[in-house]
């Protein structure tokens, strides 16, 4: 049977070592080698989480982990005896990530930051990165909006909740794998402002094995295509949200098309490019409409 391995994310959990001391002793101190997958996740086998508990112990006892990582050899050796593996951290169920959501919008309609903010640790803590981002802040921000469409929420309110999630996805592109060989430039219309579905599109293509480089917000459409030509990519893909009118839409989508190479595929998702789908299918351009576009797009 293949050996267990964690994601980072539930080897601290198990261990009790916070995420940050664990790559730190790492790049440091050298206590831990852990595999990679293909698509560049660190993943860690029971025996890692048994030492990493062994060196936060000896931690707490006071020795220094420079000193504890001169141990080594001996901590290996008694760790090869028997032991019970590590229980592993049963996944989150609907009751619990409704529960998040719930708490994050009871506390955004009292204007507490704080809470909000303590809420969206917790689900990072404890939910590999994908699953933190699509079961709990993309319905969070969903639902932040409807409520504000409806009038049930202030503009405050919308966006107090928005930079709390916009500031986990960042943090989230910033741990992810980013070495792959197939290259993707992700840009906003030149007059698009609203780049958190751009962010949660770029962090599922790290996590799916591309290397992307970001633009964001507000990217003129010559950028787009130098940028494009430069690094030679693979596929481009456009965010789109605020709609200006067909006209506007199609001027943008017109200047961009024509910089990106000749045979590079062009996606473009958002609010806007859905209104103006015609424009797209005319202009040869992909439309993302909803999640099941994703095999066909990281399919190529």
């Amino acid at each position: 049977m293949a050996e267990r391995t964690y994601r980072i994310h539930i080897a601290a959990e198990l261990s009790g070592v916070r995420v940050e001391l664990i790559r730190a002793w790492e790049r440091r101190y050298g206590v831990l080698s852990p595999r990679r997958t293909p698509s560049g996740y660190r993943v860690y086998t029971d025996r890692d989480v048994s030492l990493l508990r062994r060196l936060k112990q000896l931690t707490e006892e006071g020795v220094s982990i420079s000193e504890a990582a001169t141990m080594l050899p001996q901590l290996l050796e008694e760790l090869a005896t028997a032991q019970p593996a590590p229980e592993p951290v049963s996944e989150a169920g609907a009751t619990s990530l409704q529960s998040w959501r719930d708490e994050a919008l009871a506390a955004a309609a009292v204007l507490d930051q704080r809470r909000v903010s303590q809420v969206l640790n917790e689900v990072l803590g404890a939910l590999t990165p994908l699953k933190a981002y699509e079961q709990v802040l993309v319905p969070l921000q969903r639902e932040v909006g409807e409520r504000w469409h409806a009038g049930a929420f202030s503009v405050a309110q919308e966006h107090l909740v928005t930079q709390e999630v916009r500031a986990r996805v960042i943090s989230l592109l910033h741990a992810a794998p980013d070495g792959g060989r197939r290259r993707v430039v992700l840009a906003c219309f030149p007059d698009e402002q609203h780049e958190l579905g751009l962010l949660g599109a770029a962090l599922r293509m790290r996590h799916a094995g591309l290397s992307v480089t970001l633009l964001g917000q507000r990217t003129p459409a010559a950028e787009v295509g130098r940028v494009a030509r430069e690094l030679k990519a693979e596929l481009v893909g456009l965010s789109a949200v605020t709609d200006h009118g067909a006209q506007d839409f199609e001027d943008s989508l017109s200047r961009i098309v024509a910089g990106v190479p000749k045979g590079t595929p062009l996606w473009v998702g958002g609010a806007a490019a859905r209104v103006h789908q015609e424009v797209c299918e005319r202009l040869g351009v992909h439309l993302f409409d909803n999640a099941d576009d994703w095999s066909r797009l990281l399919g190529g």
